[in-house]
Parts: C-alpha cells; structure tokens; sequence
C-alpha cells in the first residue's frame, strides 16, 4: 500500500457490463472475482469494482484511479456526468477495528476485511447516487404543486403532464428495481464473521437512516402523481363537460328552428 493510505470510493456508471469486463480483467491483470465484485491489485495498492457500478480504491494516488478508470470506460454501462464519491483515510496497525472522522483503522490488511469494507462504502456510494437523482426530480418538479396551490391548477397540457409522469416513474423506477442494492449483501452469508465491519461502516455512514429518508422522499413523488392524475382526470371530466354542453345546446337551437322558424 501507499504511505498515504487514501480510501476512495465513486459510483462511476449505473453499471458494468460485468461479464465482458472481468473477462478483460482476468486477461490483462492479476485480479481474483468474487460474486457482483472483482478485486485487482494495481500500483502497490487494490481497487474492488462493483457490478452495480462502483469503484472502490485502496492505496492508490489521484492520478493512478484515473488511469485505471479509462480502462473500465467501454464497459461502463451510462457513465455518469455527475461524479458521487467519497473519501477516507486507513491504518492496518491498529489494536481494534475502528472508524473516526473518516478514518478507518484496521487490525490487520486481510483483502477479505477490506473486501467487507468496501461493500458498506460501494452501497453509500450507489446510495448517494439514488440521493442526488430523487433530490433533483423533487427540485425540478417543485412548481407544479405550488402552481395548483395558487391557481388551481399545474397551468400544463395534457400532453405536458403525461410526459412529466412519466419522467417521474422512470426515476423512480430506476431506483426501485436497483433497491435491492441497498439489502444486506449476499457476501456476508457465505462470510458472516465478517458482518460486523460492515455494519459498523453502514452505521456510521448512516445507510438505515438515509434509506428511511429516501423512501420518504419517494412517497412526495407518489403524491405528486397522484395530484397529476386528478388534474388530469379533472380536465378530462370538464372538456367531456362542454362537449355535452354544447350538444344539448345545439340541439336546444335545433328544436328552437324547427318549432319556431320551420326551418329545419
């Protein structure tokens, strides 16, 4: 490892063609695959890629994650034009596992408790890019319940509002097939003495808490649809209501000519 011991986690892409990669990787470095991960050793430290996108590096400078990002670039399935990533420093000398001020200290550096690891930082990591996604949907559809507050109405068209509903289920549908990422992940079954780094990770990056955030947050979308639905059935109703108005009085006027005026 580096002296300088850096810990670096982004979420890179929303995912990796996973098989053709790890078949570039098996063939070109030395690397070992674990289930949705695969571990590779480079420049004097290690990076853990994540199926579902993530890239977790240990021990290795700025300008070499870079380097080794253009490798992954043609398997990155939609790279994202919005980096999420965060930072922390490690030991591997201490008494006791432990994590302070972005610090994690480690008893020891077995790739497999830095493998438990980097599963807490990967699911923050994805975490955070579900965050950032919910949190810009919110903003940019923020004027529509304040204009139905203030006017009674979105002041959209239908077709305006239908394709506004549905930008919103595709973002929140992206997140809700991916929400199993946010589960406990299978690794720890096969590995579960090493559960507790990974819960000691997922608390002190409060993952439980932001999830229950999240999931709030994605009820104000469900809202949101549910007031342009009755908007919509609302203008529905009222353009159903003129139409009949104006039959009835077309045929009032129908009847006034023919009774009256003999015309028709």
């Amino acid at each position: 490892m580096t002296s300088k011991n850096e810990l670096y986690a982004l979420c890179y892409c929303d995912n990796f063609d996973f098989d053709a990669l790890q078949k570039y990787l098996l063939g070109n470095l030395d690397g070992t695959a674990y289930r949705q991960v695969f571990n590779i050793e480079w420049q004097q430290g290690e990076v853990f890629i994540f199926e579902y996108g993530v890239v977790v590096f240990w021990g290795i400078e700025a300008i070499d994650r870079l380097s080794f990002l253009q490798k992954l670039m043609p398997y990155a399935l939609e790279p994202l034009t919005h980096v999420i990533e965060d930072e922390f420093t490690f030991t591997t000398t201490a008494d006791d596992f432990g994590i302070k001020n972005d610090h994690i200290s480690l008893r020891n550096g077995e790739i497999m408790t830095r493998l438990a690891i980097s599963h807490g930082l990967a699911q923050s990591i994805k975490l955070a890019k579900f965050e950032y996604h919910i949190q810009q949907t919110i903003n940019d559809t923020a004027y529509i319940p304040k204009n139905i507050a203030d006017t009674g109405s979105s002041k959209l068209s239908r077709t305006e509002l239908a394709k506004l509903r549905g930008k919103l289920f595709i973002a929140q549908s992206n997140i809700m097939l991916n929400y199993d990422l946010l589960d406990i992940p299978d690794f720890f079954w096969e590995y579960p003495e090493l559960s507790y780094l990974y819960e000691r990770i997922s608390e002190y990056l409060e993952i439980k808490q932001r999830i229950q955030v999240l999931s709030k947050k994605m009820e104000t979308i469900h809202e949101l649809f549910d007031m342009m639905a009755e908007e919509q059935k609302h203008k529905h109703s009222a353009i159903l209501e003129w139409i009949v108005i104006w039959l009835i009085a077309f045929e009032v006027a129908a009847t006034l000519f023919h009774d009256l005026l003999g015309i028709i």
